[in-house]
């Protein structure tokens, strides 16, 4: 059992045993806590099975599938490849056949989406049909990171399973334990980086990121005229930083962005949501735009510095 999962295994477990177990689950909390291993977890517990998800044939996973023929083939020869950027309705339609079908081992079937704030807006639309509609002994968990972003009406057919964060301490406790090799500064830094989440705070440490941390929010801080900062990030980054280091560095700007408004008393909060907005789309974009790394964390720079005036707050 992860770490924060306690209470969201209670009311599973409660569910499982009772009469009355809801066809349609909804696991929101931030990227990172957990959330697809315990839909997979769960879902091992209701077919009452010790086989892994991912072969089992009655647990359906509908993720996000590789971009093209191309990066299929790099899947299929265990190469790093590039993925679509939305779960399609094919896949969502390829789903409802198999569930015309008796499940194979059982009277049990589990479909997980992940995540299913990624879905397009006609998968979102046939899902509902069978959210409204659940085939016998169909259970569905969704998962989801910005659970504002799906349809209401599937919200509100889903029983929400919350995943918190994790405190400061459960995750520097954590962090010792996974990471042994760390020292102390690049896990507090891992800590003020993460939010509570326990996966993105491993993967901070796994890309060594805590140099560049720092500099943003020296750059957040107190501003960078000379461009010395942005050369510092760029050279800590590397010239060629891959996909998955990029989109961390992203999401450690959006979070020292909004952990400098807090604690400048919300000085620049114009600024700094504008610029947080505009982290957020080219974090989106990453997945399906090839950006110039160089000058991506160039622009990583200067919306840091944008809202450093606003602030007038030091990080030094």
């Amino acid at each position: 059992m992860l770490v924060g999962h306690e209470a969201a295994w209670k009311a599973w477990n409660s569910a499982t045993t009772s009469d009355r177990m809801h066809h349609a689950w909804l696991l929101t909390g931030r990227r990172g806590v957990g959330k697809m291993h315990f839909a997979e977890a769960a879902a091992q517990r209701l077919l009452e099975t010790d086989r892994p998800a991912a072969d089992h044939p009655d647990i359906i996973v509908l993720t996000h599938l590789p971009k093209d023929d191309k990066e299929d083939k790099k899947r299929a020869e265990g190469k790093p490849y590039e993925l679509k950027r939305n779960i399609a309705i094919q896949q969502i339609r390829t789903m409802q056949v198999a569930l015309t079908k008796r499940p194979t081992l059982g009277d049990r079937r589990v479909v997980i989406i992940d995540p299913a704030d990624d879905m397009e807006r006609n998968a979102s639309n046939a899902l509902l049909k069978s959210l409204e509609e659940p085939p016998r002994g169909c259970t569905f968990i969704l998962i989801s990171h910005h659970p504002a972003r799906l349809l209401p009406t599937i919200r509100s057919r889903c029983r929400t399973l919350r995943f918190p964060p994790l405190g400061n301490e459960q995750l520097a406790a954590l962090l010792r334990r996974e990471c042994p090799q760390e020292d102390e500064g690049a896990i507090s830094e891992a800590i003020a980086a993460a939010g509570g989440s326990p996966g993105f705070a491993i993967s901070f440490l796994a890309l060594d990121l805590a140099k560049a941390a720092a500099v943003m929010r020296d750059i957040a801080g107190s501003g960078d005229e000379s461009f010395a900062l942005h050369a510092k990030l760029a050279g800590i980054l590397g010239s060629r930083p891959d996909r998955a280091k990029l989109q961390a560095a992203l999401e450690v700007a959006r979070r020292t962005l909004a952990d400098g408004i807090i604690a400048s008393g919300g000085r620049g909060a114009d600024a700094g949501a504008q610029a947080h907005e505009e982290l957020t789309q080219l974090e989106n974009e990453l997945a399906t735009y090839n950006y110039d790394a160089g000058l991506l964390v160039m622009q990583i720079g200067t919306l840091l510095a944008r809202t450093a005036a606003s602030t007038k707050r030091s990080y030094a």
